[in-house]
Order: C-alpha cells, then structure tokens, then sequence
C-alpha cells in the first residue's frame, strides 16, 4: 500500500511497490490529464512534480514516492488559471496538444528554479520535452510571457 499527497490530497494506492506512478495516477486514480508518451522517460508527456520537482512519471516506482508531495496538471491551479495556462491559450501553442501538461509541468519547475529565464535557459531545461507538432517556438514565447505575468503578480 502506497501513500502519498496528490495534488494536495492524501492518497492511498493499493499496487506492486515496481508500479510506475504514471499508471497509479491514471489507472488507480483516474486522473487522466497526464499522458503517457514514450514509457522510457525521454519525452516529458508524463511529467509531474515530485516534492516540487520535474519527475517523469512513467519510469518513477510508486515506491519512490512514498510519502511524497505530487503534483499533477489537475493540481498545477484549481481553476485552471495559472500562468502557464493562460499564456498556453493566449498564444494557442497546443496543436495536437498531447504533450502540453508535460510541457506545461516542466515549464512550471523551470520557471520556479529560474523566474526570469533567457531563450538559452528555456532551451536546455525544456529539450527534453518532446512536441510531435513542433509547436517549440510558441511553447518558448509562452514561457516568457507566464514569466512576465509572475513577476508583474509579485510587484
């Protein structure tokens, strides 16, 4: 039996201790808005934030996170409504739109690590996010401007 806090909830998961989060998440939990992608690691369509880190999700034993603090795309704003979000819809970067609560997970650790980032950070910290629509140019323009809207929150 696992126990963990999930987006601010405790939880419990009865699986095998080798059982990949990604699946406990979906398939236990039903919370489908992380995706699985590659099942290796190398995508970031399953990524989520562990104790506030960019986890990838679907090589994470639920044994490692026991105890742990997750975070999910349903987690990231109650509403829908965090920075990220909006400058997703503002700048219309989903195509497909399979990999965006990866991206957006991902960009949400990055900008915590790095509130003001250049092209160059963004570049290294979100290559290994992959997009199958190459939407790479707006995902970029996104993160700049959720890093513009937290800054102007914060003053």
């Amino acid at each position: 039996m696992a126990k963990f806090i999930l987006n601010g909830e405790p939880m419990t998961a009865d699986v095998e201790s080798d059982t990949p989060l990604l699946w406990v998440i979906r398939d236990e939990l039903n919370m489908t808005g992380t995706k699985f992608g590659c099942g290796i690691g190398t995508c970031g369509a399953c990524t989520v934030h562990v104790g506030g880190r960019a986890t990838r999700s679907c090589i994470t034993p639920i044994s490692i996170v026991e105890g742990a603090e997750i975070t999910t795309i349903e987690g990231l704003s109650e509403k829908g409504d965090h920075p990220l979000q909006i400058s997703w819809i503002n700048l219309q970067v989903p195509q497909c739109g399979y990999c965006q609560s990866g991206q957006i997970m991902q960009a949400a650790a990055l900008l915590k690590d790095i509130p003001k980032p250049t092209d160059k950070d963004i570049d290294a910290v979100m290559a290994g996010n992959l997009c199958r629509c190459m939407t790479y140019v707006r995902i970029r323009s996104a993160i700049h401007e959720a890093a513009n809207a937290i800054e102007g929150e914060q003053s």
